[in-house]
């Protein structure tokens, strides 16, 4: 990781009556989503339980909201020159809601490796009033390109989270919250990816709820606000899990991160791994269809779980737009936090009958094989055959091992060696 300290920046800090102000604006625009008692999770953690379903808004996230109130705080005469962002996800698809809405020129940079579902979405929501351009292997390249068409069109830049305006916009989630409850709000959980959500929706509550914990949730594998926060400054990290892809970035803006080290009690760190779990848990129990990052604040819960007993506790839920290409990757990495997929290398005797005495005395009757792949070396003693193996129950696994070891098998287990199981799984 690379610590990159900022020179000393004169901070703009979201207004709440700004943030008034925002709603009125957004008013016909946005959808004002409901905040939902969820019995499932509240009997699950002895605590009263609301979803904030910005899963329901127009573009399925909350994106609009910041999007839409920057351009409306143009000119006419700024909004003529067409305005400008690099996205490849919701952050594209409110500006081009936006841009239709208010008959403005749009130019959007996406990735081209953005999947052809999230381009068809933002072509759907902009209509002709927005042009997508796809440039580079990643958002850097998409960013790079916009401000260069930035700097040679002298079009507005709409960034997706170090904008006070667009801060401002994503407050009006906290307006909504604070007006719907009508109960004491002891926590509310709240995603950060580059922290404007965070920075709208705190300073809401630290002027009308001061007592309410405010809580941010990061991805484990792009932890980029609590280490700026641990560190005092900004930090650019090398590398980032992508996975949580509404909640990763390698940086957080300069304004979010000192909103969000004055206003937040703390930055809980959850498993991509956990929130796998939790998007089919929501989709199975609850029919949610929450995307990574909207399933984020839930996953967190069960870190909190001791401390919110008998607690108000509200978790915004950022988004829905998961694409249904990932469900199996979604299914390998629950399975894999759960403990309940395993892969090894078997090296097996160059023998006949050494399979099915791997499946007789080694296989427990509840286990199964997921992946199996072996080709026959007639040169050598031994033949290493790459097995995957799905559990029943986290407590199968150590007699799984036992067994293993009684029939002398010859295995590495590849489970915890990353570089290894990238490279094979």
């Amino acid at each position: 990781m690379s610590t990159v300290v900022e020179e000393d920046k004169k901070i703009t800090f979201p207004d709440l009556d700004n943030i008034y102000l925002a709603a009125e604006r957004l008013r016909g625009i946005a959808v004002h989503t409901p905040l939902q008692e969820n019995i499932n999770l509240s009997d699950r953690y002895g605590a009263t339980i609301f979803l904030k379903r910005e899963d329901l808004q127009v573009v399925r996230s909350y994106k609009i909201r910041g999007a839409y109130n920057k351009m409306a705080s143009l000119s006419q005469e700024s909004l003529d020159k067409g305005v400008v962002c690099a996205s490849a996800g919701n952050h594209a698809q409110g500006l081009a809601y936006a841009c239709r809405k208010m008959a403005v020129h749009g130019t959007i940079f996406m990735p081209t490796t953005t999947p052809n579902q999230k381009v068809k979405q933002v072509k759907l929501f902009g209509k002709e009033f927005v042009e997508v351009v796809l440039v580079g292997d990643t958002y850097d390249d998409a960013y790079h390109a916009a401000m260069k068409f930035v700097e040679t069109h002298d079009s507005i830049f709409v960034h997706p989270f170090d904008d006070v305006q667009v801060m401002e916009g994503q407050g009006t989630v906290g307006l909504e919250i604070f007006k719907d409850s009508n109960f004491k709000i002891d926590y509310l959980l709240m995603a950060i990816g580059g922290g404007g959500l965070a920075s709208g929706v705190s300073t809401v509550f630290k002027q009308l709820s001061p007592k309410t914990k405010l809580i941010g949730v990061e991805p484990l594998g792009s932890p980029s606000m609590k280490t700026a926060i641990d560190a005092g400054h900004v930090v650019t990290l090398d590398v980032i899990d992508k996975f949580v892809d509404g909640a990763a970035v390698k940086r957080v803006g300069d304004m979010t991160f000192e909103i969000c080290r004055k206003n937040l009690n703390r930055v809980l760190l959850v498993p991509e791994g956990k929130v796998c779990t939790t998007i089919l848990q929501l989709y199975d129990e609850e029919a949610i269809v929450a995307e990574p990052a909207g399933a984020l604040t839930i996953a967190a819960l069960d870190f909190l779980k001791d401390e919110i007993k008998g607690k108000n506790v509200v978790c915004l839920v950022s988004g829905g737009n998961n694409d249904i290409t990932r469900t199996e990757e979604i299914k390998e990495r629950s399975l894999l936090y759960e403990g309940l997929k395993h892969y090894f290398i078997v090296r097996f005797p160059q023998r006949s009958g050494a399979m099915r005495e791997f499946l007789d005395n080694v296989l427990g009757p509840n286990d199964d094989i997921t992946l199996f792949e072996y080709s026959k070396k007639t040169n050598r003693e031994r033949g290493p055959a790459l097995i995957g193996i799905e559990l029943k129950a986290k407590a199968d696994f150590d007699p799984l091992l036992i067994r293993m070891q009684e029939a002398k098998i010859q295995f590495e287990y590849l489970n915890d060696k990353p570089d290894l199981f990238e490279f094979l799984i």
